[in-house]
């Protein structure tokens, strides 16, 4: 497999390849989501005046798209400076291991970094251990549990 890889900015024309790895992405959760409300994603994530919002795609050379990423920024009541919330990270499960999902973290540090931002967080539920070896090399595992209404 090719792993000569690059992360931008998501496209208009990303957009087939993009639904398919969120459809992956919810997939792996057993999530589901109203089919309006991916529309609606999907206009945030290339609305550059939103500000709030940024789709990332991984890309392979060879293969095209293999990854994604949702961020987004906000303020903080205990910062003067924004955050940044990586949403969503995904990559596709044949493509995994070969350094895609480590420069999609590492593209979103660069943005939050280029903003300002003074802290960069996401979650992930305690199964995902594959994914969770990557994290405990880029970031700290935070102590605190998240609840929901």
């Amino acid at each position: 497999m090719d792993t000569i890889l690059t992360v931008r900015p998501l496209a208009a024309d990303d957009k087939p390849a993009w639904r398919a790895l969120f459809d992956g992405y919810l997939a792996f959760y057993g999530a589901s989501v109203d089919g309006a409300v991916i529309e609606t994603t999907w206009t945030r994530l290339n609305t550059p005046a939103d500000g709030h919002h940024i789709g990332l795609i991984a890309h392979q050379r060879e293969r095209g798209p293999v990854g994604l990423a949702h961020v987004l920024f906000h303020r903080s009541t205990w910062s003067p400076t924004h955050y940044c919330y990586l949403e969503d990270l995904f990559v596709a499960p044949d493509a995994r291991g070969h350094g895609a999902g480590r420069a999609l973290i590492e593209a979103v540090y660069r943005e939050a970094d280029a903003r300002g931002c003074t802290r960069t967080y996401w979650s992930t539920q305690e199964f995902n251990e594959t994914a969770r070896v990557l994290y405990d090399r880029v970031a700290t595992l935070s102590p605190f549990l998240q609840y929901r209404r």
